[in-house]
């Protein structure tokens, strides 16, 4: 694929967000996180930015080391634990799980704000500037785990024995891509995500199809909704 686009993603969520929609996603309860579960489930979206060649902050790295870290932690008995951490909580989740409780808080409080500051502005003819939330989302109504989940689930149902961080391949462009999806978006019609990727025929340009996807969604060309939780994922001209 030639690299004629190098996508550049802004990802305002950061791991703390990620563990958060883990968590909702599999109904967890965040008090018992079962914690060598979704260390796996994180590190498989930390493979997939890499897969993206997406620019992710550092925080995700700290937080992979430190899920690694509290996984092991909990498979050692009580007699093998650090000396310096014996007199803490027994179980080492728990640090893990007041960040996951105290993120969660000023989010929803964030969120709550950002909502009545728009149903403020409807209320007057003449509109005060919305203010700037820094936790607000670049994709509209979908977050990027939200796509990324779609995006592996795609890549699941392609059974080949293909090198994901080979893919880069003549046969397919993100420009093409790009064309390719702005055609079937023209007729103003919602085009579903599983019917996006419906004629890939390889990781390859599965692989490409999202890269063009994501380009398209930060030029602001197009829009990605979901009518419910956890629905599929629809695609609508801007």
């Amino acid at each position: 694929m030639e690299q004629d686009y190098k996508v550049k993603l802004e990802v305002f969520e950061g791991p703390l967000d990620l563990l958060l929609y883990l968590i909702k996603k599999d109904e967890i309860d965040i008090y018992d996180i079962p914690i060598e579960r979704i260390t796996k489930q994180y590190l498989a979206y930390m493979d997939l930015f890499k897969i993206l060649d997406l620019d992710v902050a550092g925080e995700f790295v700290v937080m992979a080391a430190n899920l690694i870290y509290i996984k092991s932690r909990s498979l050692l008995p009580v007699s093998q634990q650090p000396p310096e951490e014996e007199a803490d909580e027994a179980d080492p989740r728990w640090e893990l799980v007041r960040q996951l409780l105290e993120y969660k808080k000023f989010k929803e409080a964030a969120e709550h704000l950002q909502t009545r500051a728009q149903v403020q502005e409807n209320l007057f003819s003449r509109s005060p500037e919305k203010p700037d939330f820094t936790g607000e989302r670049p994709l509209g109504e979908v977050s990027i785990f939200d796509l990324l989940n779609a995006f592996q689930t795609m890549l699941k149902r392609v059974n080949l024995k293909e090198d994901l961080r080979e893919i880069f391949e003549e046969n397919f462009t993100v420009s093409d891509k790009i064309d390719l999806i702005l055609k079937m978006i023209a007729t103003g019609v919602a085009l579903t995500f599983s019917e996006l990727f419906a004629q890939a025929a390889s990781r390859t340009e599965i692989v490409v199809t999202f890269l063009a996807l994501l380009e398209l969604i930060r030029l602001k060309q197009l829009r990605v909704v979901q009518p419910d939780v956890f629905s599929e994922i629809e695609l609508v001209k801007a």
